[in-house]
């Protein structure tokens, strides 16, 4: 009789510790309400066939970020020591990665570039475009999503290198509702003036 109490109490911890890992995995757990990308705002041209010179492309590398960048959330700052997340918003990749690619089909279309991925960069990584994505996420003081791009701006060789922040928001409540559209105007406009610094 103990063992067949003792082998009840094994199997179902083994089932709850199922039950659970299954819900993190997305076996059993309920999704997301929202799952958010950024999208482009620049217009698409219609063809992309370039050509560029030694030293002239632009590898765009991913950003490094603090720790509350890390995850598929969007940050909320509460004060200065309290960091919460925004309710029912996922995104489908890490915030480095999603303004990764949106700078780099940002400046693929608003200028004559050849832009190459960091995988690429063999190549001829040209211009180097690096920097750290400080803000990503929304502030509850502003009521302002607000994205903060310190960029950095390397040749090739190292011969120069240049350094500019860019910073722009957009007004949310900080709900999934508005959160997400907000998010993706703010970094489409530092994504903007990122290409802009960059140069045709």
């Amino acid at each position: 009789m103990r063992l067949l109490l003792r082998t009840s109490a094994i199997a179902l911890a083994v089932s709850l510790s199922g039950c659970s890992l299954g819900g993190m995995l997305g076996g059993g757990g309920k999704g997301p309400a929202t799952l958010v990308t950024l999208t482009p705002e620049a217009a698409e041209p219609a063809t992309i066939v370039r050509s560029a010179a030694a030293g002239q492309a632009v590898t765009v590398m991913v950003p490094t970020v603090p720790k509350e960048l890390t995850a598929v959330r969007v940050p909320v700052q509460v004060n200065y020591v309290d960091v919460q997340y925004v309710t029912n918003v996922q995104l489908v990749d890490t915030p480095d990665r999603l303004f990764q690619g949106l700078l780099a089909e940002t400046i693929r279309r608003t200028t004559n570039r050849v832009v190459l991925d960091p995988n690429q960069a063999s190549l001829d990584p040209g211009l180097v475009v690096n920097g750290v994505l400080q803000r990503f996420g929304y502030d509850a003081s502003t009521r302002q999503v607000v994205v903060t791009y310190d960029g950095s701006l390397s040749t090739g060789g190292g011969n120069r290198v240049e350094t500019r922040r860019f910073t722009a928001s957009a007004p949310a409540d900080g709900t999934a509702a508005t959160v997400p559209a907000a998010l993706n105007r703010a970094a489409n406009q530092v994504a903007l003036d990122v290409a802009k610094w960059i140069g045709s």
